[in-house]
């Protein structure tokens, strides 16, 4: 054998291309054998490459190039990679087989162990158990070990068809297959380890998240609980005080009241025995007056005794409750718009009050048979209205209210004053307008958060510019 260069212009030979001048046909065959186990083990490799850019796939693609280059480059009728047991327990498919010997889309992979033959079951059994086993043409299979880090993990076996006994260059091709695989089911078990540490993180997070809103819920409720309860402490206190208010009524002022009326009767019966009648009226007058400041002082006695429920109720529960004592003489109904805001207990029972003055005149000055109480909270303000079918008339309202805000003789027909002073306090305003139903809509407007002023700065009357509309 001897290395030639052609004359310039001279047609290329095969000397010319591969180097090699031999006079016998011996050496052409052995050359163009090496050729194809070249060409053969290029491709396998050239596989591999492809299957290692497509990183979408995950290890599964690149396994399954594993076993088609084996196959293709073995010619084999079966090919088989699998993993030994108590090795890698994390990485999948634990097998894969190939069947066919064509190249491309002839080569079937496939991992369903009910598909596969005896022979292959009883090798795939060998490869799990860490051993090789001996066929009835033993001589065909191939067995690679697959490697990792110094340890047999698996094998790469096939059942090959070539027309000669496959060469230390074939298994060198397999071999590093092999280890390719290894290398890939390593990452699956890594990939699926990180896989079940992620889904459990996520599992831990959503319970956390969880924990967090059971956590913000029960929060909320003992913060609920904590301002029910200080308010109860505030009212067991203004309970207390009401009923040593009471008593004082009872025992002082109630007492000097019935004595000025004993004395005015008194004065009276000498003025009607003297003759004196220009004193006998103021004294008839006077009696009258004491009569129903005793009344008055009894009611209020009565009304401070009056226990609280054990419960503190929001202003929807108290107008509900208020409302109840109306309904025989006339029909009423709530309606609450909006989320209830937490008010302080002064506020909702000063508003309760103010509506439960709006009914009473109702009732005994309107002629009215059905009524509505509309509750509407918005984020800047809460607005009460009271509307009735009655015969009232806003204009009307307004100029009573005008004369009420005098001071009178003596004290009665102060409700719309009482009802202005209430909400003033509240720093809102009151206003009369012409209800949808037909009488009169007592506006009750409180700015939110409540800030009492104690003031009586009323806006709104008749003849006021009106507050943005809203639907009655």
């Amino acid at each position: 054998m001897s290395l030639d260069v052609p004359a310039p212009g001279a047609r290329p030979d095969l000397a010319a291309l591969t180097g090699v001048r031999s006079g016998k046909g011996s050496y052409y065959r052995a050359y163009v054998r090496s050729d194809e186990r070249t060409q053969r083990a290029v491709r396998a490799m050239d596989s591999i490459s492809r299957a290692l850019v497509r990183t979408v796939e995950g290890p599964r693609g690149l396994l399954e190039e594993v076993v088609r280059a084996a196959a293709a480059h073995l010619e084999a009728e079966w090919t088989l990679l699998a993993v030994s047991d108590g090795h890698l327990p994390g990485a999948r498919p634990r097998f894969l087989a190939c069947t066919g010997t064509d190249e491309g889309s002839g080569l079937q992979v496939v991992d369903d162990e009910t598909l596969l033959p005896a022979f292959v079951r009883r090798e795939l059994g060998a490869v799990r158990a860490g051993h090789a086993t001996r066929t009835a043409d033993d001589g065909r299979w191939v067995r690679v070990p697959m490697s990792l880090e110094g340890r047999h993990i698996g094998a790469l076996v096939g059942l090959h068809g070539l027309s000669v006994e496959p060469e230390p260059g074939d298994l060198s091709v397999l071999r590093i297959l092999a280890n390719q695989a290894a290398v890939s089911l390593h990452t699956s078990e890594q990939y699926h380890a990180g896989l079940a540490l992620h889904r459990r993180a996520q599992l831990l997070v959503d319970e956390a998240k969880a924990q967090r809103r059971d956590l913000e819920a029960r929060t909320a409720e003992l913060r609920h609980a904590e301002q029910r309860l200080l308010v109860a402490h505030q009212r067991e206190l203004v309970d207390t005080e009401r009923h040593r208010i009471a008593r004082e009524l009872h025992d002082s002022v109630t007492q000097f009241v019935l004595s000025a009326g004993m004395a005015v009767e008194v004065a009276r019966g000498e003025a009607a025995a003297l003759g004196v009648e220009q004193v006998a009226g103021p004294l008839t007058t006077a009696k009258d007056l004491t009569r129903e400041a005793v009344d008055q002082l009894r009611r209020a006695i009565y009304a401070l005794h009056r226990p609280h429920s054990d419960t503190v109720a929001t202003l929807p529960e108290l107008l509900h409750e208020l409302t109840a004592h109306h309904r025989p003489h006339l029909a009423v109904q709530i309606r609450v718009e909006g989320e209830v805001s937490e008010l302080s207990a002064d506020a909702d029972h000063e508003l309760a009050r103010a509506v439960g003055e709006a009914l009473f005149n109702i009732v005994n000055h309107a002629r009215a048979t059905r009524a509505v109480v509309r509750i509407r909270y918005r984020p800047d303000r809460l607005r009460v209205t009271v509307a009735d079918d009655g015969c009232g008339d806003p204009a009307e309202l307004a100029r009573m209210l005008r004369l009420e805000r005098g001071t009178t003789a003596d004290g009665r027909h102060r409700g719309l004053a009482n009802i202005e002073a209430r909400v003033a306090d509240l720093g809102g305003s009151l206003a009369f307008r012409r209800a949808r139903l037909g009488g009169v809509r007592v506006e009750l407007t409180v700015p939110l958060p409540i800030v009492s002023r104690g003031s009586s700065l009323i806006s709104g009357l008749v003849g006021a510019p009106p507050p943005r509309e809203e639907p009655s």
